[in-house]
C-alpha cells in the first residue's frame, strides 16, 4: 500500500482478527490497524502524519538514507568468474 508516497507492507494478524500496515524505509515506526482497506487507508493517513510531525518537529529526516554500496554474497566459483570477465576486459 503506498500512502502520501510512503510504501507499506500489510499482514493479516488472526488473534486480532484485523490488518496491520507498516511504513517501510522510515528512520522509525509508523504502524496501524484496521478491519479493511477504507480503513487501513484512513489509518495509516493519520500514523504518518503523526510520525512526519514528530520529526519536523525533532528536525528528523524521515526517510532512511542508503548508500550506494551493496554487499552480496556468492559463491566463490562466482565471484573468480566476474573477477576474470572484468579484468579481461
Amino acid at each position: 500500500m503506498e500512502i502520501d508516497g510512503y510504501k507499506a507492507t500489510i499482514e493479516y494478524d488472526p488473534e486480532i482478527e484485523m490488518y496491520r500496515g507498516e511504513f517501510v524505509r522510515l528512520k522509525g515506526g509508523a504502524d496501524f490497524y484496521a478491519a479493511d482497506i477504507e480503513g487501513l487507508r484512513r489509518e495509516g493517513a493519520a500514523s504518518l502524519r503523526v510520525f512526519l510531525e514528530a520529526c519536523q518537529r525533532r528536525g528528523i529526516e524521515p526517510r532512511k538514507s542508503y548508500s550506494e554500496k551493496l554487499d552480496v554474497r556468492v559463491p566463490a566459483e562466482a565471484n573468480q568468474a566476474v573477477s576474470v570477465e572484468c579484468s579481461t576486459g
